[in-house]
């Protein structure tokens, strides 16, 4: 090795000390992307777009944006991505079984047109191995990618850091799972979770002109995507010195994107031309490949317009329709399979837009089925003409880039170009309390006797964060609490706090009891005072003229993109800290 090969690297090393790699994951449904970016650089950042195919395990395989989220396993061997083709059963959808209690979970589109090679949820594999077997692949696939992007001595010398999205109405327990699964899958502790609709705001709204928003606009965002849609509202709240943005209603999504055209097509084919005495597997594959690359971007909505499909091998058929291996189809029946699909969508924009309660700017479309002229003439016959509906450029790529930039603002601030500066609470958070008994107010309600404060008292519930309130990111705030005990009983080791929650779907407001409504656990806080001496505890004399210990602490919550992280303060000491569910 030649000296000025050495300077170079000994120079790499020196710099990057302050370095970090940062790769963002887009977990789709159907479809998975990466983008990646140095912090010393971020500036540059960049899509992956090279993936292995089934003849060829390297980088030259297919390109592409994004990754089919599928996996087959064949013996030892696990085939993900571009490697499966479209012959034999497969595993799909596995990330929705992170959340399987989400209520979008299944639609009556996913009922009606089921994939025919789909393995059912839970054959072979549960969803946790399925997803990290995945990001595994994608992972190892990423950082080879990067060993030909960059010196080895940079990557040898640089900290990696990950971040991946989720959509935004998930649980506790399926946001816990990601994370797990993401970690099992090497991508490290350090692992950021970002929301899915708030990284495609935060690069539409970017790459939007600047010069066109004003302070009070609302935009509406729909990410269509293959498997799920999801919707989000934002208004503009200030334009410099970034431009940032409030959350203006909370999120909506459904199981309605564009692979349930796919089916619906399919069956189609199947109904018009299944009986046809040379119908199997090839005519189908050539059928799909035509409608998904050609006939599903091209449609417009006229009825007239007559669309092409390859049937290769199928006899001549008047009464089908089929001539020298072609089939063909009118705009009126193209309209017919999109119908379904696209009423779903319009739906769900309407209902965003008039959960905002404001004058809508615009609808940003985003996402690969955001990008389908259709479903973009449609939405906009369908709603307030004074309503622009947009398709931002990158738009199938829009939920990684937004992440990139989200989780470069967290490591270097000065790089941030859009912040979110608050969202709207999906569900009511707070802890259970007592309370002086009313004779009136609490008629109906069990209570007992405080000796400490000499009063009969009831329990009822606190909410410090009530659903449909604004939430400020990454800025905490404390609600003090205070807990006494006799000191005969001795010195209590710790102290606990549980943590509830309500999701009132019916947004019948707050409910007054824990066994009232859907209340339900969160996770539990815990003080440990072990190491504090009896002495140093408070006492104080109760009215009942005994000694009580008084422990007055906090409970400190800090909200971030995609979790809410809850702490317990003891004189101006954390003693436990909990992530739990996005608020």
């Amino acid at each position: 090795m030649d000296s000025a090969t050495s300077d170079m690297e000994k120079m790499a090393l020196e710099e990057g000390a302050d370095r970090k790699l940062l790769i963002a994951v887009d977990f789709g449904t159907t479809f998975s992307g990466v983008a990646w970016a140095q912090t010393r650089r971020p500036d540059v950042q960049t899509i992956i777009i090279q993936w292995p195919d089934n003849t060829s395990g390297g980088l030259e395989g297919i390109s592409s944006d994004k990754v089919p989220t599928e996996l087959r396993y064949n013996g030892n061997e696990c085939q993900w991505g571009f490697q499966v083709d479209d012959f034999g059963p497969r595993h799909q959808w596995f990330k929705l079984d992170l959340d399987p209690n989400q209520s979008r979970g299944v639609s009556d589109l996913s009922r009606q047109y089921p994939d025919q090679h789909a393995l059912p949820p839970g054959y072979n594999a549960s969803g946790e191995k399925l997803c990290t077997d995945y990001l595994t692949a994608l992972r190892k696939h990423t950082e080879e990618v990067l060993k030909h992007k960059l010196p080895q001595s940079i990557l040898k010398s640089t900290p990696i850091e990950y971040i991946i999205t989720v959509p935004a109405v998930w649980s506790d327990s399926a946001q816990a799972k990601t994370r797990s699964c993401a970690e099992a899958a090497g991508m490290g502790k350090q692992l950021m979770i970002i929301s899915e609709p708030e990284a495609a705001a935060i690069y539409a709204l970017h790459a939007m002109d600047p010069h066109s928003i004003k302070i009070g606009d609302t935009f509406v965002l729909c990410d269509a995507g293959g498997g799920t849609v999801d919707l989000i509202s934002y208004t503009v709240s200030a334009l410099k010195p970034i431009l940032q943005v409030e959350e203006a209603a909370t999120g909506t999504g459904r199981l309605c994107g564009s692979t349930f055209l796919n089916r619906i097509f399919n069956k189609y084919l199947v109904d018009k031309l299944g009986l046809n005495e040379e119908w199997d597997e090839e005519v189908v594959e050539d059928a799909m490949k035509r409608f998904e690359l050609v006939t599903k971007k091209a449609f417009r909505g006229n009825p007239t317009e007559e669309f092409v499909i390859p049937v290769p091998g199928l006899a001549d058929d008047p009464s089908q329709g089929v001539r020298r291996g072609k089939f063909r189809m009118t705009g009126a029946e193209v309209s017919q399979i999109f119908e379904p699909v696209v009423q779903e969508v319009v739906t769900l924009v309407r209902g965003q837009i008039a959960a905002t309660n404001k004058t809508v700017k615009a609808v940003l479309l985003v996402g690969g089925f955001g990008q389908n002229a259709y479903l973009r003439e449609t939405i906009r016959a369908a709603i307030d003409p004074r309503i622009e509906v947009m398709q931002p450029p990158n738009g199938w790529t829009a939920v990684v880039r937004g992440a990139l930039m989200k989780g470069l603002s967290q490591l270097e601030p000065t790089t941030a170009r859009v912040k979110v500066a608050s969202r709207s609470a999906r569900k009511h958070y707070g802890t259970e309390r007592m309370t002086k008994y009313d004779a009136v107010k609490h008629a109906k309600r069990p209570n007992y006797w405080d000796a400490y404060d000499g009063e009969y008292k009831v329990n009822d519930m606190d909410w410090f964060i009530r659903k449909g309130d604004p939430v400020t990111e990454d800025k905490s705030f404390k609600r003090q609490y205070h807990k006494v005990w006799p000191v005969a009983e001795g010195h209590n080791k710790a102290v606990s706090q549980d943590l509830l929650m309500s999701q009132d779907p019916g947004n019948a407001g707050a409910p007054t009891y824990k066994d009232s409504g859907d209340v339900k656990y969160l996770a539990r806080l815990t003080a440990d005072l072990s190491c504090i001496p009896a002495n140093d505890l408070a006492q104080k004399t109760g009215k009942d003229g005994r000694q009580y210990y008084s422990v007055h602490y906090d409970i400190e919550m800090t909200y971030y993109s995609a979790h809410t992280k809850y702490s317990m303060v003891y004189k101006n000491v954390k003693y436990d800290s909990v992530t739990v569910e996005y608020v």
